[in-house]
């Protein structure tokens, strides 16, 4: 329980309580339960927004809800990406840039897009909407896992995620992936496509 409240402490701005001691590595595994807890919040407010509201509406108020409930945390990962990758600057030039807290004209119009896209998206959906409003947030902190187990960091002289990385991510971490896996299933060929698409 004390990684779990760990885990919404540093992907949320949820109140989880304090806790005494934060452990990087520990909290990894739960991850996968940070998605569902904001997936279930955001399709909650969902099915309850569309009774007021049209649904073009209520899909721009989904992606402002999840923006606000995590820190806007990977939005602002997502421009300094594009800030530092999509300039075309060698490596040394371009980590520097990512690290800048200023905002340039490519993180800008990247994360405007993206917005635009998660906007699009949640307003395309009719069938099981409130099932992929808690999918989604789930499947995206999932691939955290991957992305620290398979792929080496970034930024050789460390960096806000750096202790995620000193320490082998074990097997049994992955166990978390049944949340995804049995929504995917009560979801039938569309859960499918998203799994493995």
């Amino acid at each position: 329980m004390l990684h779990l409240k760990s885990a919404i402490q540093f992907l949320t701005i949820l109140p989880a309580g304090k806790t005494s001691e934060f452990d990087a590595n520990k909290i990894i595994p739960y991850f996968p339960v940070v998605g569902l807890i904001l997936g279930i919040l955001v399709s909650v407010f969902d099915m309850k927004a569309t009774y007021l509201w049209p649904v073009q509406l209520v899909s721009l108020l989904d992606v402002m809800l999840l923006a606000i409930l995590t820190g806007a945390l990977h939005i602002d990962g997502l421009g300094d990406t594009a800030d530092g990758v999509l300039g075309h600057r060698p490596r040394e030039k371009a980590l520097l840039i990512m690290k800048d807290s200023r905002i340039g004209a490519m993180g800008l119009v990247t994360i405007i897009f993206a917005l635009a896209v998660k906007c699009g998206a949640i307003a395309s959906l009719n069938e099981s909407r409130n099932f992929f409003l808690v999918l989604v947030p789930i499947y995206s902190r999932s691939t955290m896992i991957f992305g620290i187990k398979f792929l080496p960091y970034g930024r050789p002289d460390g960096g806000t995620a750096f202790d995620f990385f000193k320490e082998t991510v074990k097997p049994y971490y992955f166990i978390t992936l049944i949340i995804p896996l049995a929504f995917s299933y009560f979801l039938g060929a569309k859960g499918v496509i998203l799994l493995y698409g």
